[in-house]
């Protein structure tokens, strides 16, 4: 699967004998009527982000495990029958397959580990999975180059070769990937979310989520919730 973000141009040539779906929709289908919203700071659109922060716009390729893959052309063929019949109610029902879609490009985009050890990157996945079990604690880059036995220099270069970010972005990333989904789905306030993702200072919380996301940690509760 490859997620490109809004504006991104691509040439189809080479492509004729190519097989598959590709789904069309501007973000403001998501909006609320009336709301203010920007699709940088919509819940469901962050994996969209990733590509459109770069110049010139980098698709994301997402690996879609092969038991789930007739669920999703199920889910696909469901939205393009709607679309085309368009019987009784098909706008909402084109929505909420539309949100199950994206539901899913979410969940694909954190699957890091996973990915990684399909692509036979052993070394990636051991910091990846280090991560992930330790991105809530005070971990640093000696901490991560300690568990896979490098040095906190080769390391760097190496993820950022391999994975184009450096390991503390991917902590970062990861704290951030975990804070998204309490904002909208849990309740404590910003200050609590903040501390449960490994964040201290409040503060420091706050500005860090609005430099990544173009929004407060609020302002992305609010988005994401009807």
């Amino acid at each position: 699967m490859f997620v490109s973000p809004p504006g991104e141009v691509h040439d189809p040539s080479g492509l004729a004998d190519a097989h598959g779906w590709a789904v069309f929709f501007p973000a403001e289908v998501l909006a609320a009527p009336g709301s203010y919203f920007s699709w940088r700071a919509h819940p469901l659109l962050f994996p969209f982000v990733a590509g459109a922060e770069k110049p010139g716009g980098d698709a994301r390729r997402l690996v879609v495990p092969k038991a789930e893959r007739p669920a999703w052309s199920a889910r696909l063929s469901a939205l393009d029958l709607e679309l085309r019949e368009r019987r009784e109610g098909y706008r909402e029902a084109a929505m909420a397959h539309l949100t199950l879609l994206l539901v899913g490009v979410s969940r694909l985009a954190v699957r890091v580990v996973g990915d990684l050890r399909l692509n036979d990157e052993p070394l990636l996945a051991e910091v990846f999975g280090f991560v992930e079990e330790r991105y809530r604690d005070h971990v640093s880059l000696k901490d991560v180059a300690r568990a896979v036995s490098l040095s906190p220099c080769h390391l760097t270069t190496v993820v950022r070769r391999k994975a184009g970010r450096t390991v503390l972005e991917w902590i970062a990333e990861r704290r951030m990937a975990q804070a998204r989904r309490q904002l909208v789905e849990t309740d404590p306030a910003v200050e609590e979310v903040g501390h449960r993702v490994g964040y201290k200072d409040p503060g420091y919380f706050v500005r860090t989520f609005r430099r990544s996301h173009g929004t407060t940690p609020l302002g992305w509760r609010r988005a994401g919730r009807p």
